[in-house]
């Protein structure tokens, strides 16, 4: 592969001289240009993307870091950020951190190294120091305030009042909540809204806990009925874990909607793909990634910003798992 040096060889210049060309940068003469792209087209050189990153101060490239790419939520918000950042000539480098701190924190470290112009993360952690080594602009997404960074998320503790509420209209006498991991502040976030309506209601509940994946939330649910057969209504903290709950409830021949009400959080699209179709508190996905990408943007190119926490509002989705 041909380097800058080997350029400068062929057009009989200098690595300045090449370098100013490529760098549009001081003067070159128009005969000395002619020679550096003849040298370029002949060689076939292409530039080094760092190497000029380091020059320009700017990639065009986002690094984006979720907790678990399997967990179908994150693919829908990680498509809007392409999609938008492609708009303004942007791309988009992904880190899957498993939900692991550590792996967060050397994912934020590799792409300040790598020159990206800015990042998105969805950190499964609530610690506040993890970002502060960096100069490089941040948004955090579906996450509460880290920091002080700017922050795109949906009103979670509101959306868990919506399903409470609904559960209630549909007739729910004993309603049970299936919270996620705790070190997520959304998540936190459901929960509390959760408690102060099912209390605001006088109502007595059941809180069970579970990993944001479906075998996990299966081995809850089996638990979970073994236990509390006198449950009427779910409340679950992300679809993934209602669809398990809801899966291991119709193999123990338990009657959906009739004797069970199940209602989710997220809105993903696999809702719609089991029988029946599944009750949920939708975010807005798609508007979440969009319009962190568009606010990082602006961060990057230095536009003043109005506020620091969008939050915007989710909606229940009515489907087979409650009842008309």
């Amino acid at each position: 592969m041909a380097t800058i040096k080997d350029v400068a060889k062929e057009a009989g210049v200098s690595v300045a001289t090449v370098s100013r060309f490529l760098n549009k940068s001081g003067y070159v003469s128009e005969d000395s240009a002619q020679k550096v792209m003849n040298a370029i087209k002949k060689l076939d050189y292409q530039p080094n993307s760092v190497a000029r990153a380091l020059f320009h101060k700017t990639s065009k490239m986002i690094g984006l870091i979720v907790p678990d790419i399997t967990n179908p939520f994150f693919p829908e918000l990680a498509r809007a950020v392409e999609d938008v950042s492609m708009i303004y000539g942007y791309k988009v480098l992904l880190g899957n951190s498993d939900g692991d701190s550590e792996k967060e924190q050397n994912y934020l470290d590799l792409f300040h190294q790598k020159y990206v112009d800015g990042i998105i993360m969805t950190s499964q952690s609530s610690r506040t120091d993890m970002t502060l080594n960096t100069n490089t602009p941040i948004v955090v997404l579906d996450r509460a305030n880290i920091s002080g960074l700017p922050t795109v998320t949906s009103n979670n503790y509101e959306g868990a009042q919506q399903a409470v509420k609904l559960l209630i209209e549909k007739g729910a006498k004993h309603i049970a909540h299936i919270r996620g991991p705790r070190e997520i502040t959304s998540v936190n976030d459901r929960h509390q809204g959760f408690i102060d309506e099912i209390e605001k209601n006088k109502m007595d509940y059941v809180i069970e806990e579970s990993a944001f994946n479906l075998k996990a939330a299966e081995e809850v649910a089996h638990n979970f009925f073994d236990k509390h057969g006198h449950i009427d209504a779910i409340f679950c903290s992300n679809d993934t874990i209602a669809v398990g709950f809801l899966k291991v409830a119709l193999k123990r021949g338990i009657q959906i909607p009739s004797e069970l009400q199940i209602i989710g959080f997220d809105g993903v699209a696999f809702g719609e793909m089991v029988y029946p179709e599944l009750t949920t508190v939708a975010q807005p996905i798609y508007d979440m990634g969009a319009m962190a990408s568009r606010l990082l943007i602006k961060l990057i190119e230095g536009k003043e910003q109005e506020q620091t926490l969008y939050e915007l509002k989710t909606r229940i989705i009515e489907r087979g798992t409650t009842r008309k």
